[in-house]
Protein backbone atom coordinates (compact mmCIF):
# COMPACT_ATOMS: atom_id res chain seq x y z
CA UNK A 1 0.00 0.00 0.00
CA UNK A 2 3.12 2.29 0.54
CA UNK A 3 3.70 1.62 -3.42
CA UNK A 4 0.67 3.17 -4.27
CA UNK A 5 0.52 5.88 -1.54
CA UNK A 6 3.78 7.68 -3.23
CA UNK A 7 2.21 6.98 -6.64
CA UNK A 8 -0.63 8.86 -5.33
CA UNK A 9 1.99 11.47 -4.24
CA UNK A 10 3.23 11.16 -7.51
CA UNK A 11 -0.03 12.27 -9.77
CA UNK A 12 -0.41 14.71 -7.19
CA UNK A 13 2.96 16.81 -7.83
CA UNK A 14 1.88 16.04 -11.81
CA UNK A 15 -1.31 17.46 -11.61
CA UNK A 16 0.20 20.59 -9.59
CA UNK A 17 2.61 21.21 -12.52
CA UNK A 18 0.06 20.99 -14.53
CA UNK A 19 -2.24 23.52 -12.68
CA UNK A 20 0.17 25.96 -12.27
CA UNK A 21 0.31 26.01 -16.19
CA UNK A 22 -3.29 26.75 -16.38
CA UNK A 23 -3.14 29.53 -14.25
CA UNK A 24 -0.48 31.22 -16.03
CA UNK A 25 -2.63 30.28 -19.00
CA UNK A 26 -5.61 31.31 -17.86
CA UNK A 27 -4.14 34.53 -16.32
CA UNK A 28 -2.62 35.59 -19.96
CA UNK A 29 -6.19 34.91 -21.45
CA UNK A 30 -7.94 37.63 -19.07
CA UNK A 31 -5.20 39.89 -20.61
CA UNK A 32 -6.00 39.09 -23.96
CA UNK A 33 -9.65 39.17 -23.19
CA UNK A 34 -10.78 35.84 -22.71
CA UNK A 35 -12.91 36.95 -19.87
CA UNK A 36 -13.42 35.17 -16.08
CA UNK A 37 -14.45 31.29 -18.10
CA UNK A 38 -10.63 31.54 -19.23
CA UNK A 39 -9.55 30.43 -15.78
CA UNK A 40 -12.25 27.12 -15.46
CA UNK A 41 -9.68 24.93 -16.60
CA UNK A 42 -7.74 25.92 -13.92
CA UNK A 43 -10.87 25.87 -11.13
CA UNK A 44 -11.85 22.64 -12.30
CA UNK A 45 -8.41 21.06 -11.77
CA UNK A 46 -8.35 22.63 -8.35
CA UNK A 47 -11.55 21.05 -7.22
CA UNK A 48 -9.74 17.76 -8.76
CA UNK A 49 -6.79 18.41 -6.66
CA UNK A 50 -9.11 18.76 -3.59
CA UNK A 51 -10.22 15.59 -4.13
CA UNK A 52 -7.01 14.27 -4.79
CA UNK A 53 -5.71 15.62 -1.32
CA UNK A 54 -8.68 13.94 0.57
CA UNK A 55 -7.64 10.73 -1.37
CA UNK A 56 -4.02 11.05 -0.37
CA UNK A 57 -4.99 11.03 3.31
CA UNK A 58 -6.99 7.92 3.51
CA UNK A 59 -3.95 6.59 1.57
CA UNK A 60 -1.74 7.87 4.35
CA UNK A 61 -4.11 6.12 7.12
CA UNK A 62 -4.13 2.93 5.26
CA UNK A 63 -0.43 2.49 3.98
CA UNK A 64 0.47 3.97 7.98
CA UNK A 65 3.86 5.78 6.73
CA UNK A 66 4.22 7.45 10.23
CA UNK A 67 3.04 10.25 11.95
CA UNK A 68 4.71 12.88 10.15
CA UNK A 69 3.18 11.82 6.65
CA UNK A 70 -0.40 11.66 8.41
CA UNK A 71 0.30 15.21 9.86
CA UNK A 72 1.65 16.43 6.13
CA UNK A 73 -1.46 14.90 4.54
CA UNK A 74 -4.08 16.58 7.05
CA UNK A 75 -1.66 19.72 6.40
CA UNK A 76 -2.54 19.10 2.66
CA UNK A 77 -5.95 18.78 2.90
CA UNK A 78 -6.75 21.67 4.67
CA UNK A 79 -4.28 23.71 2.50
CA UNK A 80 -6.51 22.41 -0.65
CA UNK A 81 -9.94 22.46 0.52
CA UNK A 82 -10.09 24.93 2.57
CA UNK A 83 -7.29 27.53 2.63
CA UNK A 84 -7.07 28.00 -1.48
CA UNK A 85 -10.87 28.16 -1.84
CA UNK A 86 -11.21 30.74 0.83
CA UNK A 87 -8.22 33.00 -0.68
CA UNK A 88 -9.73 32.34 -4.11
CA UNK A 89 -12.81 33.92 -2.82
CA UNK A 90 -11.11 36.96 -0.96
CA UNK A 91 -9.20 37.55 -3.92
CA UNK A 92 -12.28 38.76 -5.71
CA UNK A 93 -11.76 42.01 -3.10
CA UNK A 94 -8.12 42.31 -2.56
CA UNK A 95 -5.74 41.36 -5.33
CA UNK A 96 -3.17 40.49 -1.90
CA UNK A 97 -5.27 37.26 -1.03
CA UNK A 98 -4.57 36.28 -4.76
CA UNK A 99 -1.08 36.84 -4.42
CA UNK A 100 -1.61 34.46 -1.18
CA UNK A 101 -3.57 32.02 -3.48
CA UNK A 102 -0.53 31.72 -5.99
CA UNK A 103 2.54 31.58 -2.57
CA UNK A 104 -0.13 28.65 -0.93
CA UNK A 105 -0.42 26.66 -3.98
CA UNK A 106 3.04 26.35 -3.91
CA UNK A 107 3.66 25.42 -0.77
CA UNK A 108 0.64 23.17 -1.33
CA UNK A 109 3.45 21.18 -3.72
CA UNK A 110 6.27 20.95 -1.62
CA UNK A 111 4.11 18.92 1.32
CA UNK A 112 3.71 15.97 -1.45
CA UNK A 113 7.23 16.76 -2.27
CA UNK A 114 8.42 16.26 1.62
CA UNK A 115 6.33 13.49 1.51
CA UNK A 116 7.84 11.20 -1.39
CA UNK A 117 11.16 11.77 -0.72
CA UNK A 118 10.78 11.58 2.94
CA UNK A 119 8.87 7.80 2.59
CA UNK A 120 11.15 6.88 -0.11
CA UNK A 121 13.93 7.53 1.87
CA UNK A 122 12.42 5.87 5.31
CA UNK A 123 11.01 2.85 3.24
CA UNK A 124 15.25 1.99 2.06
Amino acid sequence: MLTVYRWALLVFLTAGAVQIFLAGLGAFKLLHGAGDPALDPHRTLGYALAGAAIIILILTLIARPGARAIVGAVLLVLMTVVLQSLLAQLADDHVIFGALHATDGLLILAIPAYLYVWTGHTAT
